[in-house]
């Protein structure tokens, strides 16, 4: 069976980007990664913090319904409910609020 050089490059272009997305995601246990998005989980503890989408995301303090965050260096608030805030590029969303972890949504825009 011949394949023709064009569906050859595509093929070998889809699996160089997506190659190129999993080094970008730097998904470990904490980051679960998508198509367009990522899940990550961070506890609730001092200097506790993950890469994801190539910006470092740190806990910084939360309460019930409320968390802040050092994304890229920059601290941002987040409630639940809330909509996604714009930083470092990426968009980020709180999810859930535990005794013992925060879990948010990190996309591109």
């Amino acid at each position: 069976m011949l394949i023709s050089k064009n569906r050859r490059r595509a093929v070998a272009a889809l699996a160089s980007a997506a190659f190129g997305l999993a080094l970008l995601t730097g998904c470990g246990d904490d980051v679960s990664c998508g198509l367009d998005q990522c899940t990550v989980s961070i506890a609730r503890e001092n200097n506790a913090s993950v890469s994801v989408l190539g910006v470092e995301a740190k806990f910084v303090s939360a309460d019930e319904n409320t968390v802040t965050l050092d994304v890229g260096g920059e601290q941002i608030q987040l409630t639940k409910g809330q909509q996604a805030v714009d930083v470092a590029g990426l968009q980020v969303q709180l999810e859930s609020v535990t005794a013992d972890q925060i879990q948010i949504e990190v996309s591109k825009p």
